[in-house]
C-alpha cells in the first residue's frame, strides 16, 4: 500500500475549515480490513472512506466507511467526499455509483454541488422516556429510532443549539447516534436544524452528518413537507439540501479539498 494518495475534504460547506472534514482514500481494488481500519486510527477523523473500482460492473465503484473504531454501513458526508475526490482529482465524469453495505448509492454533481441519492430512512415513534432526557439535558417533546440512530425532537432551535449532553448516558440509547432536532426558528433560510451525537462509535459530535438526515427528512417531511434547508448546529456547522422523494432521499451539498497527502506504509 506505500505511496497511496490520500485527500482530505471539508464536506457540507462551500469553505475551508468547515462542515465535516472527511478522509478519502482511492485504491486500485480491495484492501484487508486491519489495515482500513488502523488507517482511519490514524487519520483519526469521523470517517475514512476507501473507495476502488467493483468487480461486479464497468464504471461502479465499491465504497466502505470507517470510523476510528469501526466499520460503519452508512455515511453521507464521507460518501460526498468520496464523490467530490472522484470529480475534482480522477475527473470522473456523469453519475457515480457506488455500491456500499446499505446497497447502490449514486452521486451526480449539479449546479448546487452533488446531488447524494439515499435510501430513506423508516421511523418508528416510540416513548419518551426519562433517560433520553437526562442524556440531553432538556426536555424531549418526541422520539423515534431509525434503522441505528435515535430521533429525539426538543422545543425550540434554541434548545438544540445549547444542548450539553451527558455522552455516558447517550451512548446506552442508540446503536449509532442520537440526533436531537428541532424546527428552525431562528433563521428564515433553514427548515430544521439538528446535531449529532455518537460517543458509541467514538464521535462524541459529529460535524455535519449526511445519513443523519435521511432519519430527518423522514421525520419532518409530513409536517414540513419533502424539501428543506437543514443546519446541524455544531461548533464547526454545515448546511444542505434534503429532498424526499419516494423511499429515497436526495442529499445535496458542497465540498471544498483541504489537503493532499501519501500513505507511506
Amino acid at each position: 500500500m506505500t505511496g497511496l494518495q490520500f485527500f482530505q475534504i471539508d464536506s457540507f460547506t462551500d469553505r475551508p475549515f468547515a462542515g465535516n472534514p472527511a478522509a478519502v482514500v482511492v485504491l486500485d481494488g480491495p484492501a484487508e480490513v486491519p489495515w482500513m481500519q488502523a488507517v482511519a486510527l490514524e487519520m483519526n477523523l469521523s470517517e475514512t472512506a476507501f473507495c476502488y473500482p467493483s468487480s461486479s460492473a464497468e464504471g461502479e465503484w465499491d465504497l466502505r466507511w470507517f470510523t476510528p473504531i469501526a466499520e460503519v454501513a452508512l455515511c453521507g458526508h464521507a460518501t460526498l467526499a468520496a464523490a467530490h475526490a472522484l470529480t475534482t482529482e480522477y475527473h470522473i465524469v456523469g453519475e457515480i455509483t457506488f455500491n456500499t453495505r446499505s446497497g447502490q448509492l449514486t452521486a451526480l454533481k449539479n449546479d448546487y454541488g452533488l446531488r447524494l441519492d439515499f435510501p430513506a430512512d423508516h421511523l418508528l415513534t416510540v416513548p419518551v422516556v426519562e433517560a433520553m432526557e437526562a442524556a440531553v439535558n432538556c426536555t424531549v417533546e418526541a422520539a423515534a429510532t431509525g434503522s441505528t440512530d435515535l430521533l429525539l425532537e426538543l422545543g425550540s432551535a434554541a434548545d438544540v443549539r445549547r444542548c450539553k449532553p451527558d455522552f455516558r448516558l447517550l451512548a446506552s440509547l442508540a446503536d449509532r447516534s442520537v440526533i436531537v432536532t428541532a424546527v428552525c426558528t431562528d433563521r428564515d433560510d433553514v427548515d430544521i436544524v439538528s446535531r449529532v451525537f455518537a460517543p458509541k462509535v467514538g464521535i462524541l459530535e459529529d460535524p455535519v452528518t449526511g445519513s443523519a438526515h435521511t432519519t430527518l427528512v423522514a421525520w419532518w417531511a409530513a409536517r414540513l413537507g419533502p424539501k428543506l434547508r437543514a443546519e446541524q448546529a455544531s461548533p464547526r456547522g454545515g448546511e444542505l439540501d434534503v429532498e424526499l422523494v419516494g423511499d429515497r432521499v436526495y442529499l445535496t451539498g458542497q465540498a471544498v479539498t483541504v489537503a493532499r497527502g501519501n500513505l507511506l506504509v
